[in-house]
């Protein structure tokens, strides 16, 4: 019989595994692997190369972008049987810009359980090294590989004041730089590469300074880039003249009224009817 979860209920485990060294596997992590019945996997030829430095055989099926709705009801049948049941992406901790999120959320709606173990992550070791405030952070994953569509992305976050975080691969680095360079200015960034491994190197400037040494980055990449420092009086401006200021900056509506309503310390939704009753006015 499968051991179960912490209420002894079948169960659905998020494993995080290494991104690069291996020696970051946790003592846990190695213990849940050798219990689960089944492991759904991004990839079950990189999941099949952990297991057999760990020694271990499992039944491998695989989970990706293009196929993890279909494996909704396999993934219950498990759990229905009382079986344990282990979910893993390449690279670090599922979900997190990997494929999980679809099977997570659809046994959590069919109440059972989902447990995370904490693990390997790039973007908190970024973070971290990067001299950059840590708090607050935004991650916000990989942009858009269209120029167009990443720099609207990146007009809609310009006005964010949190650190933020971006994933990216060596070929558009260059390309992404440049977009954060023309839509935020000349901020502060820092860029991990390789997290983990022998060749891990992390560079820290300006963005101008840093592009030059774009061809020289290979592997994965961590972005850190500084918030919005820019301290701005909005106090002669009406509610209604301040969501348009962002409307006409490129952001939806609604986008406008959330960033007014950080801005001025207000409810979204006292925002939102003072903007519509305004409008109504004009």
């Amino acid at each position: 019989m499968s051991q179960k979860s912490y209420d002894n209920s079948p169960t659905l485990y998020l494993i995080p595994t290494p991104i690069g060294n291996m020696d970051d596997l946790t003592y846990r992590t190695v213990k849940i692997l050798e219990m689960v019945d089944v492991l759904f996997c991004e990839d079950t030829r990189e999941t099949g190369l952990l297991l057999n430095y760990l020694g271990m055989k499992k039944k491998l099926i695989a989970n990706h972008e293009y196929n993890e709705i279909n494996n909704h009801e396999k993934v219950l049948e498990y759990l229905k049987d009382g079986k344990m049941v282990g979910l893993v992406s390449d690279r670090g901790t599922p979900v997190i810009s990997d494929p999980g999120y679809e099977l997570a959320r659809y046994v959590i709606d069919a109440g059972y359980n989902v447990v995370s173990l904490p693990g390997a992550t790039a973007l908190i070791p970024a973070l971290i090294t990067s001299g950059l405030a840590p708090m607050p952070f935004l991650f916000y994953g990989f942009l858009n590989s269209k120029k167009s569509k990443r720099e609207q992305e990146l007009e809609n976050l310009k006005n964010e004041r949190a650190t933020m975080i971006f994933y990216e691969a060596p070929h558009r680095i260059e390309d992404t730089l440049n977009s954060l360079l023309q839509v935020l200015g000349n901020r502060k960034i820092s860029i991990s590469r390789e997290i983990t491994k022998k060749y891990e190197e992390i560079y820290r400037g300006n963005i101008s300074n840093i592009l030059p040494l774009t061809p020289e980055m290979k592997g994965e990449i961590v972005i850190v880039v500084e918030g919005n420092k820019e301290t701005k009086d909005f106090s002669g401006l009406s509610i209604v003249e301040h969501v348009n200021l962002y409307i006409s900056d490129g952001l939806s509506k609604m986008d406008a009224i959330k960033q007014v309503a950080k801005e001025r310390d207000r409810k979204k939704s006292e925002v939102y009817e003072e903007y519509l009753k305004g409008e109504e006015h004009s």
